[in-house]
């Protein structure tokens, strides 16, 4: 991708719900979902998904209901972590082999660390502020929102890393969910040109970068 824009685009415009998959399953999770939506005459609208020509090894699984619920609810665990973690990698779309890569590398240091899968930036926030709107008003009933419980696992104190091949303010705003710190990766402008790999080394969203900025707070 070289749109910055994209992702905040589908945050902010109405009628418009946008995905952003890494994976082929999830795609196809996804588009069962969306042709119900698009024909929903009360509360449907059009479907965006944010792709990639970039090649992924695909994942051997078969997704329970569940699974594939989150995944069309904005995000699921790929791996989750442990109750009490201190720190997790958020990732989004086609940057899934770095935060990968990232994420073994601190694993085998940090083996409670989680990794989350966003799929769709859009659901996920848009849930969560409706809720907040609706909590103003004492209407929540006291329902929780798909990202709260995404995120109740971890500790009061805990550190995310984001990182998306697109805006960082995309997924910054995770951290004002339960009042975590984020370290936000992403891309704030356009126009280099080159291999994936000296992009990625050179807007600091590689696997080096990932890792880095996770460690980093190992020194605070």
């Amino acid at each position: 991708h070289q749109s910055i824009s994209t992702p905040l685009i589908g945050l902010g415009q109405p009628g418009l719900t946008s995905f952003e998959p890494a994976f082929a399953d999830e795609v196809a999770a996804i588009m069962d979902w969306s042709f119900g939506h698009m024909q929903d005459d009360e509360n449907g609208g059009s479907v965006y998904l944010r792709l990639s020509t970039r090649q992924l090894d695909q994942p051997t699984r078969t997704l329970d209901e569940k699974t594939k619920s989150d995944i069309v609810r904005g995000g699921y665990w790929l791996v989750p972590p442990t109750q009490g973690t201190k720190k997790i990698i958020v990732y989004t779309g086609a940057i899934a082999p770095e935060a990968l890569k990232a994420f073994d590398e601190v694993k085998a240091r940090r083996p409670d660390i989680g990794l989350l899968s966003v799929t769709s930036t859009d659901r996920l926030y848009n849930e969560w502020q409706d809720l907040e709107r609706a909590r103003l008003s004492g209407k929540d009933a006291g329902k929780s929102a798909h990202v709260e419980d995404l995120l109740k696992p971890l500790a009061g104190d805990a550190r995310i890393v984001t990182v998306i091949d697109g805006h960082p303010a995309a997924l910054a705003w995770l951290g004002g969910v339960r009042g975590h710190a984020v370290a936000p990766l992403g891309i704030n402008s356009f126009g280099q040109c080159g291999d994936l790999i000296d992009l990625f080394d050179h807007y600091q969203i590689s696997d080096h970068w990932i890792t880095k900025a996770t460690e980093r707070f190992d020194r605070k």
